[in-house]
């Protein structure tokens, strides 16, 4: 009794100077959302769990990790060989890396599908595309930390693509090495951005995601807004039911996760390349480079350009229609369930242009695989330019009144 009486004495103090009850009451407690929720919506809370882990991680590799040109390597094969269980915390880093990019392309799924970018979730829909470019920066910013081969000819190449802008180009590769050439220099500018400026960017930016998505509310499988009423039971209070339904994805998910880290960590050359194994040599051109997977998509739309610069404005295009996909969705429904014929071809040309370039993007060029990536390409923006017209045009189905299981 004691105790418990200690217990509700310091959570009154913390209550007289932290809303603690009324941010727990009003963001989990009494957060209603629909009660239909299905298997696509365990990939937020899956980011967030991800997201946790490279930060801790991140620390840690952080204390033993020596930013220069002659030592990061080298301390790279310290942390797996001699710092205990430093192979695990580097292998839960490097795998959670790729697995932060599956949830996050899931989860963007599962957006699109259910129209959860339509009124009034724009202005979420624009933050997530912010949160994921930034993501992407991080990714190619740790990506060089190795200083293996392909760390460094993946730097050289990418860094590169900024001379394509007219005039100042030149000036903007100089001013990302921060060298003439890819250096120990621009190792260290990189690592600088990789743990503090990018995280604190990406923290924030998920923090107005979290505080825009409980202004708005969730969307649901039928895209249709809940009605608070105790007839119907369209929403249920988030705590407990879903975070115990969050709870149970989250312990299948490590299941699966740890599985890769203990048993397929490199995933035969896809999550840890090869040529990383190698120090870098400024002198020696690995026979081919890629990036990461996750980025490979929009490296295949780049080198199904012969023109670099063209290429690249296609390619910055390509991330660019995500931004603008709320004003291009013509139809008065949300959810992929009651649209038309043309919106689930879309969605299917959509999903098989992008695993298609993705494939595309991590083998060598050949002329059958620069044809694929062109028609992969067209697939692709096909699916958002053409939109506003099919979305506006194709029959579609009455959404019910009230949510479907």
């Amino acid at each position: 009794m004691e105790n418990l009486s200690r217990k509700k004495g310091m959570l009154a103090w913390i209550n007289a100077r932290f809303p603690l009850r009324e941010f727990l009451y009003k963001h989990l407690t009494h957060y209603f959302a629909a009660r239909n929720f299905n298997f696509w919506y365990y990939f937020g809370s899956f980011s967030l769990l991800v997201l946790a882990n490279q930060i801790l991680t991140g620390i840690w590799l952080t204390m033993e990790y020596t930013p220069t040109a002659t030592e990061a390597f080298s301390s790279i094969q310290h942390i797996m060989r001699d710092v205990r269980l430093g192979w695990l915390i580097r292998l839960l880093h490097t795998t959670g890396a790729s697995a932060f990019f599956i949830v996050i392309y899931l989860h963007m799924y599962r957006g699109i599908i259910y129209g959860s970018y339509q009124y009034p979730r724009e202005l979420l829909w624009l933050i997530g595309m912010m949160i994921y470019v930034v993501l992407l920066l991080e990714a190619f910013t740790g990506y060089v930390l190795p200083w293996g081969q392909m760390s460094y000819w993946g730097a050289e190449v990418i860094t590169s693509f900024a001379s394509a802008v007219p005039w100042v180009g030149k000036y903007i590769v100089i001013w990302l090495r921060g060298d003439f050439a890819v250096s120990g220099v621009t190792l260290h500018r990189f690592f600088s951005l990789h743990v503090t400026a990018i995280p604190l960017v990406i923290l924030f930016l998920v923090f107005i995601h979290l505080v825009a998505l409980h202004y708005v509310g969730s969307n649901n499988p039928d895209g249709i807004d809940i009605k608070h009423d105790r007839e119907t039971k369209e929403d249920v209070p988030f705590h407990p039911y879903y975070t115990l339904k969050d709870l149970t994805g989250a312990v299948l998910f490590l299941i699966i996760f740890l599985s890769i880290v203990f048993y397929y960590p490199g995933m035969h050359g896809l999550f840890l390349e090869h040529e990383n194994f190698v120090p870098a040599d400024p002198l020696q051109t690995p026979s081919d480079i890629s990036p990461v997977w996750y980025m490979t998509p929009f490296y295949a739309i780049l080198r199904a350009v012969p023109n670099k610069t063209l290429g690249l404005t296609i390619m910055a295009a390509s991330i660019a229609l995500l931004f603008v996909l709320p004003w291009l969705d013509r139809s008065p429904v949300r959810s992929i369930r009651y649209k038309g014929i043309y919106s689930k071809i879309a969605i299917c040309v959509l999903v098989i242009s992008f695993v298609g370039l993705g494939y595309i993007g991590i083998h060598s060029v050949s002329p059958l695989r620069t044809f694929l990536a062109q028609i992969f390409s067209i697939g692709y923006f096909a699916f958002f330019l053409t939109m506003p017209i099919y979305t506006r045009f194709e029959t579609f189905k009455k959404p019910p009144e009230h949510l479907t299981s």
